[in-house]
C-alpha cells in the first residue's frame, strides 16, 4: 500500500517558535505533510524540553545531554519536525537563517514585538529576500496597542481575556481551564491564517505578515458569552458546569458518581423526563420550552438534581442513550483513552524513534480521506537534523559544517 502524500508536502516552514502556541500551529502543518524545520538555540533548545517530569528520554544529570532531552510536554507539540540548532544571535547564524528563508514558504515566530529585527530576521528584511514568504508572528497582545510590548502567557491571558470570569463555581475562585487552551486555540487560529495566506501567495506571488495575538484569540473565543453581554449589556458570571443559554445542560451527581446531561432541545427534555419518571415537568409551561427553563432555572434544577441521585451513573447512561438524550461520563484521562470510541479512532498512537524504539503521541483529530495526517517523525533531539538541513538546503559540505559546530554556531546531536 502506497503511503499517501501529505496535502502540504510542497511547503517548507521555518519554526522559530517555542513553548506551545507556535509549536502547536507548526505541528498541525507538519501532520499534513509540511517540512517543519524547528530552529532552536544550541545547548538549551525549546524551553519545554526541560518542562518535566515526565520525560520520554532518560535524565542523566549531565547538563549538555539533558538539554537535548524530550519532556512529555515537548513531545506533545513537536512531532513531524526537524531540529536545527543554530545561534541566530551570531552574525553567521543570522546570515544562515536569512539564506534558509529564501527557501521557505512560511516562517513562524513568537519573539517579543520587534525582537528579531536586531538580527535582520524581521518580516520587512526577509520579504525583501523572499517576497512570497508568509511570516506569522505570535505574541501576547499583538503588534500594536498599549500592551504590545508586554509578555503574555496563557494563564494570565485566560484571566485578562475574560475566560476565567465565566469558569468556576459561582461562589468559588475564578478558575483557569485545565490545559493551556488559549495557546492551543491561538495555534489553531494561526495555522488557519497561515494556510489562507499561503493560498494568497500562490495566486499572487506575494506573502504577508500575520499578526496573531493570544489576547485577541481569548476574547474571540468567548463566543456566545461575549455576545450575551453585547446584546443584553448584562455581564455573564460563573455558572460552574451549567450553561448560560441552555437548561438542563450541566453535570449532576448520581448514586455513585456523576453524569453530564446535555439537553439541546425541548424534545430531548421530554424524553429525559420520561426516563426520569417526571413527565409532569415537561408538561409544565414553566419548563416546557428552553426559554422557560432558562428563566426558571433555579426552580427546575432541584427536581433534576434529586432524581439523578436515585440511580447509578451506568443506569443513567444506558437509559438516556437508548432514547437519544445526550449524556456522558466525566472521564479521567486514562479512561478517555480507554473508551471504545477512542480506541476505534486510534487517538493514542506511537511514532518510531531510533533512540527509544517508539514515542507515544496523541493522534491528529483531522481526518482527510485522500491526504490524511501522518506521524512520521518523532519529536526531535536538539540539533538532530542540523547537518542534514544545511547540507540539503544550502549545500554545505562537511568541512563547513564541522567549522560551524566547532565555532558554536550550530549544535549537532545527529
Amino acid at each position: 500500500m502506497t503511503t499517501p502524500v501529505g496535502a502540504l508536502s510542497d511547503l517548507r516552514v521555518l519554526d522559530l517558535s517555542r513553548i506551545l502556541a507556535g509549536p502547536w500551529a507548526t505541528q498541525m502543518l507538519g501532520d499534513l505533510g509540511a517540512d517543519i524545520i524547528k530552529i532552536e538555540r544550541p545547548g538549551s533548545g525549546d524551553d519545554t524540553r526541560g518542562w518535566g517530569p515526565p520525560y520520554a528520554d532518560d535524565i542523566t544529570g549531565d547538563a549538555a545531554a539533558d538539554a537535548a532531552a524530550r519532556s512529555a510536554y515537548f513531545c506533545s507539540v513537536n512531532r513531524n519536525k526537524r531540529s536545527l540548532a543554530i545561534d541566530i544571535t551570531s552574525e553567521d547564524g543570522a546570515t544562515i537563517l536569512r539564506d534558509l528563508a529564501a527557501h521557505a514558504d512560511i516562517l513562524v515566530e513568537n519573539f517579543k514585538v520587534g525582537g528579531l529585527a536586531k538580527y535582520g530576521l524581521d518580516y520587512e528584511t526577509l520579504r525583501a529576500i523572499n517576497p512570497a514568504l508568509v511570516y506569522c508572528s505570535i505574541t501576547g497582545f499583538g503588534m500594536n496597542g498599549p500592551d504590545a510590548q508586554r509578555a503574555g502567557y496563557d494563564f494570565m491571558i485566560q484571566g485578562m481575556g475574560g475566560l476565567m470570569s465565566v469558569t468556576g463555581e459561582p461562589d468559588g475562585m475564578p478558575m483557569k481551564i485545565g490545559v493551556a487552551l488559549v495557546d492551543v486555540l491561538t495555534g489553531t487560529n494561526a495555522a488557519t491564517a497561515i494556510l489562507a495566506a499561503v493560498m494568497h501567495a500562490q495566486r499572487t506571488g506575494t506573502g504577508q505578515h500575520i499578526d496573531m495575538s493570544l489576547f485577541d484569540v481569548s476574547v474571540a473565543s468567548l463566543a456566545n458569552q461575549a455576545l450575551n453581554y453585547l446584546v443584553s449589556e448584562k455581564v455573564p458570571g460563573r455558572l460552574g458546569n451549567a450553561h448560560p443559554n441552555i437548561v438542563p445542560y450541566q453535570a449532576f451527581a448520581t448514586a455513585d458518581g456523576h453524569v453530564i446531561l446535555a439537553v439541546g432541545n425541548d424534545s430531548q427534555f421530554r424524553k429525559f423526563c420520561a426516563v426520569a419518571g417526571c413527565d409532569g415537568l415537561a408538561d409544565d409551561p414553566a419548563y416546557a420550552t428552553n426559554r422557560a427553563r432558562v428563566e426558571n432555572r433555579q426552580e427546575l434544577l432541584p427536581h433534576i438534581t434529586a432524581v439523578f441521585q436515585t440511580q447509578t451513573t451506568g443506569w443513567w447512561l444506558d437509559k438516556l442513550a437508548a432514547v437519544g438524550v445526550p449524556a456522558g461520563p466525566i472521564n479521567s484521562i486514562d479512561a478517555v483513552l480507554d473508551e471504545p470510541q477512542a480506541r476505534q479512532r486510534g487517538l493514542s498512537a506511537s511514532i518510531a524513534d531510533d533512540l527509544l524504539g517508539s514515542v507515544p503521541t496523541i493522534a491528529s483529530p483531522m481526518r482527510l480521506s485522500e491526504t490524511p495526517p501522518q506521524a512520521t517523525l518523532p519529536p526531535p533531539r536538539l540539533g538532530a537534523h542540523s547537518r542534514e538541513v544545511l547540507s540539503e538546503l544550502l549545500t554545505m559540505d562537511s568541512a563547513r559544517l564541522d567549522k560551524l559546530v566547532a565555532d558554536g554556531i550550530i549544535g549537532d546531536a545527529s
